[in-house]
């Protein structure tokens, strides 16, 4: 079977912007004080200039938070050098900048261009820890033993020096082929260790695909992308120093954590029953965890078993505490306390969260000014969490609704992700006056476009279905198909 790859024409993401009342350009005060403090450098820090970081980042990025340094510690075991733009460093708290930032909350993405939480003056710019250039950061040194466990935390602010910008496409085709550069030369052999050990402590991790909207060719298209391992293990150094910062704030009895509560049981018990539905096993002992890291997210049962699993994460915020840590610090993806520190360029957060761990490392009094912050930021967070999903999830089905608006009428085979529930007992019947019961349905996934949608009709959970696009509607932003 051929598959015919569907580019959309020029689609204009504005009128998202204005939905969403996003922000166009910064206020002339703040822009004046990003200006001003990218033409001035940080005062001194310790001189680090010697490792040889390296970062990791999608090619197309330039507002880079992270860099890395992995080496081997002499008699075994490993030391994790992490270093996280100094973005405080720039942002005076009481300034018309750190104003807007708390505005913004955080980056949202959009095909067509991001909107920043900093100007990119500091973002793309003077903060980014571009490669060949000295840059003011908050250094993590994090020793491990053989089995990955911590042994030791230091942190520093510092000056560093990335080496070379590496994206995760190179970086894949350079570990398949065994010539990983020498600072990042550990990386799969340490996410490996440190996945494991995720998985023995109950971290869950949905493998599942990411919609994105590219440009291609003068258009735009839509891709079903899955992370690289490589991804993956980048991604565990992240979560490594998330849980160290948490460690340390819950010590210190002063924070703000990333939560999210513990799948209940009977959530699990469900999700057993949909795997012995759908038939995938689940051996004795396995947690849910161990048996997700196990899915093919590309067969359609497992899609399908994944798609419920999704429902296990549900409920993240945070969480701040100034005196008695809460009652439950854990992230039940995570299943361990985590916090936000290594995107201080993308997430408000992680500024406040970072001087909190600086200060409890050395001793001092944590500064004023990021103290009385911590109470009011989950709700900030949690407000520009909604508004950068939405921005996302509006992004891909404008994108799908102007990919198959010629197509209504065709039939399409499609993998059935998910089915609807029966409704409670109570409810059943209950469709009086002004109300209507919805028709039985489903999501229902194609292949190329590589569409989402809702499709009307009774649906085989985890099964390939032939179905008929009954709309596509560019304005309203809505696909449906119907069962043929």
């Amino acid at each position: 079977m051929v598959i015919r790859r569907v580019v959309a024409p020029r689609i204009d993401f504005s009128a998202l912007r204005r939905e969403l009342e996003l922000p166009t350009q910064f206020p002339v005060a703040a822009q004046r004080e990003a200006d001003e403090s990218a033409a001035t450098p940080p005062g001194p820090a310790a001189d680090r200039t010697d490792i040889p970081f390296v970062t990791i980042d999608p090619a197309s990025s330039r507002d880079l938070d992270q860099a890395m340094c992995l080496s081997r510690r002499p008699g075994g075991g490993y030391r994790v050098r992490y270093a996280i733009a100094d973005v405080a460093a720039h942002v005076r708290p009481d300034g018309a900048l750190a104003a807007e930032t708390w505005r913004r909350g955080q980056t949202i993405y959009l095909p067509d261009g991001n909107i920043p939480l900093h100007p990119t003056t500091l973002s793309e710019g003077a903060a980014s820890l571009l490669p060949d250039v000295e840059r003011a950061a908050v250094l993590w040194t994090i020793d491990l033993d053989a089995d990955g466990a911590t042994v030791s935390v230091d942190l520093e602010r510092a000056r560093v020096r990335s080496r070379a910008k590496l994206d995760y496409v190179g970086v894949q085709a350079d570990a398949d082929a065994g010539r990983l550069a020498e600072p990042i030369a550990l990386l799969p052999e340490l996410g490996k260790l440190l996945i494991d050990r995720g998985l023995d402590r109950g971290a869950i991790n949905l493998p599942l695909p990411e919609q994105d909207v590219e440009p291609d060719d003068g258009g735009w298209r839509l891709v079903l992308r899955a992370p690289s391992p490589m991804e993956d293990y980048n991604a565990q150094i992240s979560l490594l120093t998330g849980m160290a910062a948490a460690d340390l704030m819950l010590a210190g009895r002063v924070g703000l954590l990333r939560t999210m509560p513990t799948p209940k049981p009977e959530a699990v018990q469900g999700l057993r029953v949909a795997a012995t539905g759908l038939g995938i096993e689940w051996p004795d002992g396995a947690s849910v965890g161990q048996v997700l890291a196990t899915i093919d997210p590309a067969q359609p049962r497992a899609a399908a078993f994944l798609d419920h699993a999704a429902e296990l994460l549900r409920g993240s915020g945070y969480t701040a505490f100034d005196g008695e840590p809460p009652a439950d610090p854990r992230h039940g993806g995570v299943a361990a306390a985590y916090a936000h520190v290594t995107a201080p360029l993308r997430r408000l957060a992680d500024r406040y969260a970072t001087e909190v761990c600086l200060a409890l490392h050395a001793g001092t009094e944590v500064p004023q000014w990021a103290r009385a912050a911590l109470p009011r930021l989950p709700a900030v967070m949690s407000s520009t969490d909604r508004t950068a999903s939405a921005a996302t999830r509006a992004a891909v089905e404008l994108t799908e609704a102007v990919l198959l608006r010629d197509r209504v009428g065709e039939s399409f085979e499609v993998a059935v992700l998910d089915v609807d529930r029966p409704p409670a007992p109570a409810a059943q019947g209950a469709t009086g006056p002004g109300r209507s019961a919805r028709r039985p349905g489903g999501t229902v996934a194609l292949d190329e476009p590589p569409v989402r949608a809702r499709c009307e009709g009774e649906l085989p959970l985890g099964e390939r279905v032939r179905v008929r696009l009954v709309t596509a509607d560019p304005v309203a932003r809505k696909v449906l198909f119907a069962r043929d």
